[in-house]
């Protein structure tokens, strides 16, 4: 199965079943259950499901009928031995989703039963060979965006070994005395999967420091069997299950278990991972409110001071129209008693000079405010175009960050989908081919200027 390292590994795994045992995993393979506990599970997708070989009846039945018409025999069998075995085939779910997944799988799986009745010694002896396409893949589904199937195979079969019967004393021709007497396809699931020898390449077994054949334990034998046979259907792209993995000899329960706890470590790198590649715009970000928040308390200033200069500017304006003219068309009559020159010269004159003064002084005043006025209107209309940038800026950062945050999930899943080897390998290629490309047009735009030359 996949380890992160990017490479598609083959396992076949087997189980000894018990009378007790295979009707429950009948109800599983057939999808014969109302209900399941694992969520993975879509009962939508069930008709997707492929039998290679379909049992009619149940595998109890088909199992007495293979003993009564003589294919298989208990004799020497235990009432509490294990006549079921059931293997299943399986490849991680990424080598069947870059392949094209369901028809690739169907056909994957097709080849796979041969290699299956090939192992276990003739189709004859499976009672029922399905492939599930209704299983998703959690893990990928969730990284992808996407539904993600788990395909794999499960064949349920009895296991058997040739055995050769020998007449006995008892037999009245002495001569027939331990020869055969017939030969039959016993049922043993402990014989079946009897370790083998270790050979070489001379197929002669090796031997130990004690001059005894070393043993192979029949689970290996099975991993190399698997993965020869299928090999040989052209299926070159996939790699054995890891040796000493011990892989094989987990049950599809425990199997689940690991594979969840091995997301669950993966989901905790890719959060470490995702807030250390985050701090810095964080950083940034935290850096432009601030500048934010600062333009903003200026602006607030400069906004109080414009609301406190307003009114007065608006007073001197009207004192100013109010006496800005000639003489004439402030001062009042003259009385009739009085003399025009008189009151001109003596009272109304002065008078209005001295007014007149005030005012040119007033309005001198109100031309400096006003200037104040405008210079403080372009200083705030100066901070408000910094404020709009900065603001500006702070939404640019945050697109950037989001936009980030997408690259390093596709990358996250693009590093778990290859592997991280396969990964770091395309990455260097794509850097020698720019480095290349780069070099290319120097020698381009050299050779041109020494032909200009």
């Amino acid at each position: 199965m996949a380890r992160n390292d990017g490479v598609d590994r083959l396992v076949a795994r087997n189980a000894k079943l018990s009378n007790s045992d295979v009707g429950n995993t009948e109800k599983h393979n057939e999808r014969k259950k109302e209900s399941y506990s694992n969520p993975d599970i879509i009962p939508e997708r069930t008709p997707l499901n492929v039998h290679y070989k379909e049992c009619e009846e149940s595998y109890k039945q088909a199992f007495d009928e293979l003993v009564s018409s003589g294919i298989v025999s208990t004799r020497g069998l235990k009432a509490d031995a294990k006549k079921y075995n059931e293997l299943v085939f399986d490849v991680n779910s990424a080598y069947f989703y870059n392949h094209g997944g369901y028809e690739y799988a169907k056909q994957f799986y097709a080849d796979a039963y041969k290699a299956a009745a090939d192992i276990v010694g003739g189709e004859q002896y499976i009672l029922s060979a399905v492939m599930h396409a209704d299983e998703r893949n959690r893990a990928m589904s969730e990284a992808l965006g996407q539904d993600v199937w788990h395909y794999h195979m499960h064949v349920v079969y009895v296991p058997v070994v040739e055995k050769q019967i020998l007449w006995t004393r008892r037999c009245k021709d002495p001569a027939l005395v331990g020869t055969v007497k017939e030969t039959i396809m016993q049922v043993s699931s402990s014989k079946k999967w009897e370790s083998r020898p270790e050979l070489d390449a001379g197929g002669t077994p090796i031997l130990d420091k004690d001059g005894k054949p070393k043993l192979v334990k029949s689970y290996s034998v099975l991993q190399d069997d698997a993965i020869r046979l299928m090999r040989s259907y052209g299926y070159h792209d996939i790699e054995r299950g890891q040796r000493g993995s011990g892989e094989e000899h987990l049950s599809v329960t425990q199997f689940k278990v690991m594979k969840e706890k091995e997301r669950l470590t993966e989901l905790e790198g890719r959060a470490a991972d995702l807030k250390t590649s985050l701090s810095a715009l964080e950083s940034e970000i935290q850096v432009s409110e601030n500048e934010l928040r600062a333009v903003d308390q200026k602006l607030a200033k400069r906004q109080d001071k414009l609301d406190k200069l307003s009114p007065i500017l608006n007073n001197v304006l009207a004192v100013s129209a109010e006496f800005d003219g000639s003489a004439e068309d402030v001062l009042p009559p003259v009385a009739i008693l009085e003399s025009a020159k008189a009151y001109r010269d003596n009272k109304a004159k002065p008078l209005f000079n001295k007014i007149l003064k005030v005012l040119r002084s007033v309005k001198r005043a109100y031309l400096e405010m006003k200037d104040k006025y405008r210079k403080l209107a372009v200083s705030y209309d100066q901070l408000y175009e910094g404020f709009t940038r900065t603001r500006q800026r702070l939404e640019e950062v945050i697109t950037e960050n989001d936009a980030l945050k997408l690259q390093v999930r596709d990358y996250d899943r693009i590093r778990r989908f290859i592997g991280p080897d396969q990964t770091d390998e395309l990455i260097r290629q794509c850097y020698d081919t720019e480095k290349l490309e780069l070099d290319n047009k120097r020698m381009k735009r050299r050779s041109r200027f020494g032909l200009e030359l």
